[in-house]
């Protein structure tokens, strides 16, 4: 019986025949991948983060959705104030709130209050003006669940309570019995409707346990009494506070003059906002405030119903800054997935290329190309698969907030990337069968016409990108997202056809140098294959992303200098309504880190031209306040220009007010009565003491006496300390610190991680520039180690040996470095005027920071650069020490392919 041949398993063969291989890649599709996944959580995490941050911050006043029920025709009968009333309508509206608003079951409430406050005669409650107090009737639903503690006990009623009962429980908060002066047992009478006041006894003071929740802070009267302003101009003033009653009370509000309404709140639940779902949840609340869900819970609490809530404009002026956050990721993210995209496709390029020979003889002894194709796809998904599988489950531990779907569909993209690079180059390469091919220098290689074909249609499409992002902004379509992209890929595409003209023309002077290193290293240069088009390609499009994500960072970095500097004026100040004592400047100026002080007086209201115009006067030192100001860059002018001359002060003024009187002489009148006249002699834009527009500058020294006094202090220094100048400064004056106002312009999450992924876009595209240019060296180590080996037995030193493997590989990486540089510039440079970066930088600063630009960043054009070259440097060194150790024999065997 005959046996059948053992086959060996193709996929098992292969990976064992090139372990190191199939590691590295796997390696690189599990970073891949697991970069891939986590940029769309991370965008929905931050998102998500800055919708919650702007509905906390403008509290549960604004966000709470408050239903409350008008009587209808004024009258309102007991028994639709009743607790069994109100909570089955209130079950009844939960049903109707349509997702994805949740209603917090824990926050939201239901009840009857007084919707007009009413006077209280008691004589111990505190007037501070005379006028007596006021109160609001509450009946809340929920009160026992709500309180950290009790002193007495919480209100109930044991017998029914009508609109006549003539005396109810009742609680207050601590606040407001501290400033009400209210104790356990104390009575408050409270004016009736056709009959006798309505005594409500206070058995219980109450703490809440969460006071800034949306069941105490949806009126925040209920747990904290305000003082409120009566209208006119005389500043009296009263105390309001709310009484708290037992839910059973509620009928006793009908006999009073407050105007008792029935009310539902609806709090929102925070966590389940998502920004994703901005559209839907302004479509869910415009139905709760005027819609079909308002339609339904008039049917069941009356026609009367209406509902009161800010979220929907929360969520808009969300969304506005969102859209304007959201094409500038778009921009880094695609970006940074260009490059890995092409990273992957060199590396199965290059794994092709390196398998050549044995691919074309598979071909040669009857291979088809769909069953070669298919046992690439299966060698290399049995690697990448569960690489990309490993880099996903890291993207969502580490990041759990998020949508799956588009990380589980970015993570596949890679992995099926990676499983099909490899399959398509080598059908490519080998769908016609050859045994032999002829050499493809990339110094002697032609472009074929399908090539041409194809690089002129990337032209196209990167000039429309780029002309669209300059016309219509980072707001325009798609296609400007790519602008950046295309930009670098043309770049490297030019570099690739222009590679072979240098090497030719310095080919023939290094062959007329002594030694065979020079001439030698450029004809290997030349030889390379002209598969060298994906490295190079890979190289400029990663450091262009570098690049361009470099100079968004320093572009919005700047943006927050120059605002905080336009609204300080230095690096710190100190500000105040009245003169400074006149011995603060010389404190500050002892206080460590102060570098120098400038006093200033500042008028804010100085009268021009008989009244006719106001503008703030500033009095300063001319030589003091000329170097600050040539210092800070905002205004600067020589001291010389502010002098006096015939009882005429000479002014620099703000365009606004130089447009308006010209050089005449100008009468300025200060509150107090001093007058005197100035004249314009300069103009500039800005000046450091005040932020405005409109200013006039002049010497401290010619003014009257009681307006030469210092009112402001503006210091430069290093690492002010604001807590020592706070001290130092006592109650004179108020203190700003630069630092301090740059870092208010972050305040919403939404720029923070806009910030944090072109961070990431700026070392991804770097760290794939590295990955590139690694993948590169290596994939040619196996035939520069022979070459040495051949070379050595003919005479070559070991430090022949490592000047030619570094000159050799410096053409192409240098080539890579200075057109990286180059195009990340003209990046910039071009596409500058269509990137506002304002909603990034400066989205809660004034307008009169201006638009902040793209600023190109030095250290990310140069670092990324410089590292390339160094690897390159570092690479081909230890390639040749290392060959030299291992020494020429392992390399000369006979029939050892290369």
């Amino acid at each position: 019986m005959r046996s059948r041949p053992v086959v060996a398993p193709w996929i098992r063969t292969r990976l064992r025949a090139a372990p190191g291989a199939a590691l590295a890649l796997a390696l690189m599709v599990a970073l891949t991948a697991c970069l891939a996944a986590a940029i769309p959580r991370a965008v929905d995490r931050y998102e998500d983060a800055g919708l919650h941050g702007a509905v906390e911050q403008a509290g549960p006043d604004r966000t709470t959705v408050q239903l409350y029920a008008q009587p209808e025709y004024g009258i309102i009968s007991e028994h639709d104030v009743l607790p069994a009333t109100l909570a089955d309508q209130y079950t009844k509206i939960l049903d109707t709130v349509q997702r994805p608003v949740v209603a917090d079951r824990g926050q939201s409430t239901y009840g009857v209050r007084t919707a007009n406050s009413m006077e209280v005669p008691d004589p111990w409650i505190p007037q501070p003006t005379g006028t007596p107090a006021q109160v609001t009737l509450v009946a809340q639903h929920g009160l026992a669940d709500h309180v950290r503690s009790v002193t007495g006990r919480l209100p109930r009623a044991s017998d029914p309570v009508t609109a006549s009962t003539p005396e109810v429980e009742g609680a207050v908060s601590a606040a407001t019995a501290k400033s009400l002066h209210i104790e356990v047992g104390s009575r408050i009478h409270v004016p009736g409707e056709g009959r006798d006041p309505l005594v409500v006894r206070i058995t219980g003071i109450v703490t809440p346990s969460d006071p800034a929740g949306a069941y105490w802070s949806t009126h925040p009267v209920l747990h904290r009494p305000s003082l409120v302003p009566l209208p006119g101009a005389n500043a009296e003033k009263y105390w309001l506070g709310a009484l708290l009653l037992a839910p059973e009370a509620a009928p006793a509000l009908l006999g009073t003059p407050g105007t008792p309404w029935r009310y539902w709140q609806l709090a929102p639940v925070t966590s389940a906002l998502h920004a994703y779902d901005a559209e839907r949840l302004k479509s869910a609340v415009a139905s709760l405030e005027s819609g079909p869900a308002l339609q339904k819970v008039r049917e069941v609490t009356g026609p009367l119903t209406d509902a009161d809530t800010d979220l929907d404009e929360i969520l808009t002026a969300y969304d506005r800054l969102r859209e304007g956050v959201t094409p500038l990721v778009a921009v880094a993210a695609v970006g940074a997935g260009t490059v890995a995209a092409v990273v992957l496709l060199m590396a199965g390029g290059l794994a092709a290329d390196r398998r050549r020979t044995e691919l074309a003889l598979l071909r040669a002894r009857g291979a088809s190309l769909r069953g070669l194709a298919g046992r690439l796809f299966a060698e290399t998904a049995t690697v990448a698969v569960p690489a990309g599988a490993l880099g996903l489950t890291a993207a969502l531990l580490l990041l759990p907030e998020g949508r799956r779907t588009y990380a589980l569909a970015a993570a596949a993209a890679v992995t099926a990337a990676a499983c099909a690079a490899l399959p398509l180059r080598a059908v490519v390469a080998h769908r016609v069968v050859r045994i032999h091919t002829g050499r493809e220098d990339v110094a002697t290689a032609r472009p074929s016409r399908r090539r041409t074909v194809a690089e002129l249609t990337l032209l196209v499409l990167a000039l429309a990108a780029v002309e669209t992002l300059r016309r219509r902004g980072s707001q325009g379509d798609e296609l400007s997202y790519v602008a950046p992209v295309l930009t670098g890929v043309i770049a490297a595409l030019a570099l690739v056809r222009l590679y072979p003209l240098p090497l030719r023309r310095l080919a023939r002077p290094a062959g007329r140098l002594r030694g065979v290193v020079a001439h030698l290293s450029l004809a290997r240069a030349g030889r390379t294959s002209a598969s060298a088009v994906l490295p190079l390609l890979a190289l400029l499009t990663a450091l262009t992303t570098a690049a361009f994500g470099g100079s968004v960072l320093t572009g919005v970095s700047e943006a927050r200098d120059h605002a905080a500097l336009l609204a300080i004026g230095a690096d710190a100040r100190v500000d105040a309504n009245e003169p400074l004592p006149a011995a603060l400047p010389d404190r500050v100026r002892r206080m460590p880190g102060v570098r120098d002080a400038t006093a200033v007086s500042i008028a804010y209201d100085a009268q021009l031209a008989n009244g006719r115009q106001s503008a703030p006067l500033v009095g300063v030192d001319p030589a003091g306040y000329a170097a600050l100001a040539a210092r800070t860059g905002l205004g600067p002018f020589e001291k010389g220009e502010l002098t006096k001359a015939r009882e005429v002060l000479t002014a620099v003024a703000s365009p606004t007010v130089a447009a308006t009187y010209g050089t005449r002489p100008i009468p300025v009148r200060l509150q107090d009565g001093t007058t005197f006249t100035v004249r314009i002699t300069t103009v500039r834009d800005r000046t450091p003491a005040v932020s405005g527009t409109e200013f006039l500058v002049v010497n401290r020294a010619e003014l009257p006496e009681s307006a030469a006094r210092p009112t402001a202090l503006l210091l430069t220094g290093a690492q002010l300390n604001a807590t020592a100048l706070r001290k130092a400064a006592g109650g004179a004056g108020h203190v700003q610190l630069r630092s301090e106002e740059r870092a208010r312009y972050v305040d919403s999450p939404l720029q923070s991680g806009a910030e944090d992924i072109y961070t990431a876009a700026v070392a991804a595209g770097a760290g794939y520039a590295v990955l590139a240019l690694l993948l590169s060296l290596l994939r040619a180590a196996p035939e520069r180690t022979a070459l040495l080996a051949r070379l050595r037995t003919m005479g070559l030193t070991r430090a022949q040996g490592r000047r030619l493997l570094i000159l050799e590989s410096l053409p192409q990486a240098v080539l890579a470095a200075a057109g990286g540089a180059l195009t990340g510039w003209a990046t910039v440079a071009l596409l500058s005027p269509g990137i506002d970066l304002t909603t990034i930088a400066l989205a809660s600063a004034p307008s009169s920071a201006g638009r902040a630009e793209l600023s190109t960043s030095a250290l990310s054009l140069a670092i990324p650069a410089a590292s390339v070259v160094l690897v390159t440097v570092g690479v081909a060194g230890i390639q040749a020490w290392w060959s030299g150790r291992r020494g020429s024999v392992g390399e000369l065997r006979a029939g050892d392919a290369r």
